[in-house]
């Protein structure tokens, strides 16, 4: 077993060998994945050293003393916290040669093609499908809610493949080629005024057989090691003790604190150390879940910390508009309508403040966080689910 003293050793190594201040983005991540230390949790040989998924931490550690400015979260957020995990565990190892390594270098952008107008949280139930012609399947639909679909190379695609069984048993997985004929992307602008989300058209899209994960009508079982990935991506790195968004709110309050009336300030410093507090058990049970995720396969207690960071997030941000005091009421030069290259790019307080609404929705609302907490991790009953032995053709519409 290497010990965590070893894995610094091998990334000031990396670092000694590649220095990431000289060279671009894809030559240092390409060596970092090639040295076991991109995803530690991995095989070795495919980013990885086989090692617990808390593990990278250490290596985090060592990279952020180093001031490395490439980051999972800037760099390609969908492909390495989700896509990354479901080619590993589903995908052949053709698909692993081609796609681990350029997704963990940023030269690959994934994102996730599940949420449709009619179906969001029930995912199971949607419409749009894919009919098989020879060696390929044709597709046709809508999906919304692309996160960065439009700078995105490859999609992983959830469609329906045979209505005639119940809605779960009937789906199939794809990864997409953006670029293919037939996929049309078209912005969603959001309260921020950029648009990282879109909505995404497919109109008689040909997709090669070969690019299926599992077995056809196996779709809804790939989609689950999606989605508990990504609620680990999500409720996932705090950047370390302090860091990430409580980070901007101590901050703020150091440089505020001494405007305010004694009385508003002993309250409002008891609210900036109560949210601390959440934070720090924020990452420690972010650390614990991770720990518990075998290679690639994460499992429901990924919800605890999806729920938990955003509920925090939005009272933080919160807390943040009242220390900015009247200043809040300004967003930056107004409404920029513009196309964000990046997920998370509204650096002001106020931009933070409008995009944490959205986190109590994405990748899963914080009702079906806790529905799955309650079922999955406590045992209690389920939500009476009147069409799950239905045929998905004869569930009314």
């Amino acid at each position: 077993m290497i010990t965590d003293d070893e894995l610094r050793e091998r990334t000031q190594a990396l670092l000694d060998e590649v220095d990431p201040h000289s060279v671009d983005q894809i030559t240092f991540r390409g060596a970092q994945f090639d040295a076991g230390l991109g995803m530690v949790h991995f095989p070795e040989g495919k980013g990885g050293l086989g090692l617990s998924r808390s593990k990278q931490a250490v290596i985090d550690d060592v990279l952020r003393e180093a001031k490395v400015p490439y980051h999972d979260l800037m760099i390609n957020p969908i492909g390495i916290g989700m896509g990354a995990p479901v080619v590993l565990n589903h995908g052949t190892e053709e698909m692993h040669e081609k796609h681990l390594r350029k997704i963990f270098t940023g030269e690959d952008i994934w994102c996730q093609m599940f949420s449709e107008p009619t179906h969001g949280s029930d995912v199971a139930g949607i419409p749009s499908r894919g009919i098989k012609d020879g060696d390929e399947w044709i597709v046709n639909g809508q999906k919304v809610w692309t996160t960065l679909a439009h700078v995105s190379n490859y999609g992983m695609l959830l469609t329906r493949t045979n209505p005639d069984v119940p809605k779960h048993k009937g789906l199939s997985y794809f990864v997409l080629d953006m670029k293919a004929p037939g996929v049309e992307v078209r912005p969603l602008f959001q309260i921020t005024g950029e648009a990282e989300f879109n909505e995404v058209f497919l109109t008689d899209v040909r997709i090669p057989d070969s690019q299926r994960l599992s077995e056809e009508g196996d779709g809804w079982r790939v989609a689950i090691t999606t989605l508990m990935n990504e609620r680990v991506a999500l409720g996932g790195g705090s950047g370390g003790k302090g860091g990430g968004p409580i980070r901007s709110l101590v901050n703020l309050w150091n440089e505020k604190k001494d405007d305010l009336d004694e009385g508003t300030r002993k309250i409002q410093r008891d609210r900036v150390a109560d949210l601390w507090i959440q934070s720090e058990v924020l990452r420690l049970t972010n650390q614990r879940a991770k720990a518990l995720a075998k290679s690639g396969a994460a499992g429901p207690e990924g919800s605890v910390g999806k729920l938990m960071s955003a509920e925090i997030n939005i009272k933080l941000h919160e807390l943040n508009m009242e220390l900015l005091g009247p200043d809040a009421m300004l967003h930056g030069p107004g409404y920029p309508m513009s196309r964000s290259e990046e997920a998370h790019t509204t650096g002001a307080l106020t931009g933070q403040f409008l995009r944490s609404r959205a986190n109590t929705i994405e990748g899963g609302t914080s009702e079906i966080m806790r529905n799955i907490l309650g079922e999955r991790v406590l045992g209690l009953p389920g939500d009476v689910r009147v069409d799950k032995d239905l045929s998905w053709s004869d569930i009314p519409k």
